[in-house]
């Protein structure tokens, strides 16, 4: 039995997992917002209330573990410990907790999204192109099966954008408008370096992951745009019920209350993203950087095309 540990900038994810008659079979799944990465772009540093969210978390992640007759186990940090000043801190105060944690690149962080975005797709020869989206960073992918043919990590995400473009929080339509306008704006513009690649790629189906485009589908979804999916033409329609609901002059079907500060970024990131790469329509996948690591860990082999130049860390043994 396995468990995978993905510490994100806006949520921490533990997976548990079993190797059985040749699958992967999920036995337990939880998530805690911790938002590792608020106030990171002032600061460059992990805050204190942050911090002590973020090691409750584990400490909470640690009491599911042991009740599980662990193997092995994956603790892996992304982009909020790529950029901070006291990442090492964090890292040794969770290592006293039994839990040791290894920084990965965007690179690598992209690899893994990719292996388990594909791993509910079926395997044909379709080229697609992956995303992810994050707290504090977006990952964009290209490939055919295992083969990789493009791999992005941009510094863009839901907790930063939310930082940079929506704090403090506004009162008028007017201004939300304007604001969502820049954000959107500048998401195009970071993502339009990748583009060129992107375009010329001849991707034909479009998948993107994470809580942030999780809470949009749903939202699309519950007005009518069709399931676990998120169209330019949904994004653009909705705009004004978004507004009106950020502003609480309404319900948003879909939106869940924890979630709400992350609409607008979201909504904004995601609205630059699809207009930078020329997307029509992105499907939602359950699947993401987590199940990639799990996959990984079980077959534990380096020689697997989707890893080829990761140089991942090594996976730590639970009894260790």
């Amino acid at each position: 039995m396995y468990a995978c540990i993905d510490l994100g900038s806006n949520s921490f994810h533990l997976l548990i997992g079993e190797w059985n008659n040749g699958r992967i079979e999920i036995v337990e799944r939880c998530s805690d917002k911790v938002q590792l990465g608020e106030d990171v772009r002032l600061s460059g540093k992990i805050t204190a209330a942050a911090f002590d969210r973020g090691v409750e978390s584990l400490r909470h992640f640690k009491s599911l573990m042991d009740t599980y007759p662990l193997e092995r186990y994956w603790a892996l940090g992304t982009n909020t410990f790529r950029v901070t000043e006291n990442a090492q801190q964090f890292i040794d105060s969770t290592a006293d907790l039994g839990i040791d944690i290894s920084i990965i690149s965007g690179v690598q962080e992209a690899v893994l999204v990719y292996a388990g975005v594909i791993s509910s797709l079926p395997e044909d020869d379709s080229r697609r192109l992956v995303i992810d989206i994050g707290g504090g960073s977006t990952e964009v992918i290209v490939g055919e099966q295992h083969r990789r043919l493009l791999t992005e990590s941009l510094s863009i995400g839901s907790v930063a954008w939310r930082d940079r473009f929506f704090l403090p929080e506004y009162e008028a339509s007017t201004e939300l408008e304007r604001q969502l306008e820049l954000a959107s704006s500048a998401a195009k513009e970071a993502f339009s370096a990748a583009a060129p690649g992107i375009r010329k790629a001849n991707w034909t189906e479009a998948y993107a992951s994470s809580g942030t485009v999780k809470m949009i589908a749903a939202i699309c979804e519950e007005h009518g745009f069709g399931d676990a999916r998120v169209s330019i033409s949904a994004l653009r329609d909705l705009q004004p019920l978004v507004i009106a609901a950020t502003l609480g002059q309404g319900d948003l079907p879909g939106l869940k209350e924890k979630r709400r500060d992350l609409l607008l970024p979201g909504w904004a990131i995601m609205s630059g993203l699809m207009e930078a790469y020329g997307v029509q329509t992105i499907n939602f996948s359950a699947t993401a950087l987590r199940e990639g690591m799990l996959d990984f860990m079980v077959r534990n082999k380096k020689t697997l095309q989707v890893m080829e130049e990761s140089d991942l860390p090594a996976v730590s043994y639970a009894n260790s």
